[in-house]
């Protein structure tokens, strides 16, 4: 049976498309380094073509944040919902739903590193290519979808002084991938997020964002996924 607005029960998993996508990134995908707090749950990816072929490609990684990972079942992991938010999930719709939706729905009961690691390929070298450019980029995404409400931002001011900008990025910060140090980056004086990111040898850039509410129970390293 069909309803309306509804997705029926076989519905593919749109992560699986993306998955094939993914397959055509030049470069390996960066991730959080495994720990047991951090568990991957998606990864998005956006590209951009001319006419000769794709010219940039980014990746997304989502993942959900275990503040007891030795014990999932423990009412501290839970996110900070409202009373409303929280029934709605718990609803069971009279309608069978794919697996794949139920996970999602369920996830979202706890709290979410949303987009918070970020691989970016651009063929060529521009502007657009710069760790600065890109870290700001990242963070002002994450603040414009995550922590609007806090400064009274509208979803048009991008141009808002309560935003990041490469005035305050620090430069010569080490950050660990593959269990080796790269000098990099961070904007560390938001009061809502931390960021920190890295050219790599491949000539790809990684940017990170982090709620800084999340930062005690995350360990900053990463890792070719």
């Amino acid at each position: 049976m069909h309803f309306d607005g509804v997705l029926p029960e076989d519905a593919p998993d749109p992560r699986v498309k993306r998955a094939k996508t993914l397959n055509g990134m030049p470069i390996p995908v960066i991730e959080f380094a495994a720990q047991r707090s951090v568990e991957v749950t998606d990864i998005g990816v956006n590209s951009s073509t001319d006419a000769l072929g794709c010219d940039s490609m980014t990746a997304s990684v989502s993942a959900t944040l275990w503040r007891k990972p030795e014990d999932k079942s423990d009412p501290a992991n839970l996110a900070d919902l409202d009373d409303k938010t929280r029934r709605s999930l718990e609803e069971v719709p009279p309608w069978p739903r794919p697996a794949w939706l139920i996970e999602r729905v369920e996830s979202m009961k706890y709290p979410m590193l949303w987009e918070a690691v970020q691989t970016s390929w651009h063929r060529d070298e521009s502007e657009l290519a710069d760790l600065d450019n890109l870290l700001v980029q990242h963070a002002n995404y994450i603040l414009m979808n995550q922590f609007r409400e806090e400064p009274g931002l509208d979803v048009h001011d991008w141009d808002s002084p309560a935003l990041t900008s490469k005035r305050m990025i620090r430069a010569g910060i080490d950050v660990t991938i593959d269990g080796e140090s790269v000098t990099g980056a961070e904007i560390d004086t938001d009061p809502f997020v931390y960021a920190i990111g890295a050219k790599l040898a491949n000539g790809g850039t990684l940017t990170a964002v982090i709620a800084r509410e999340h930062l005690p129970f995350i360990r900053l390293g990463f890792a070719r996924r």
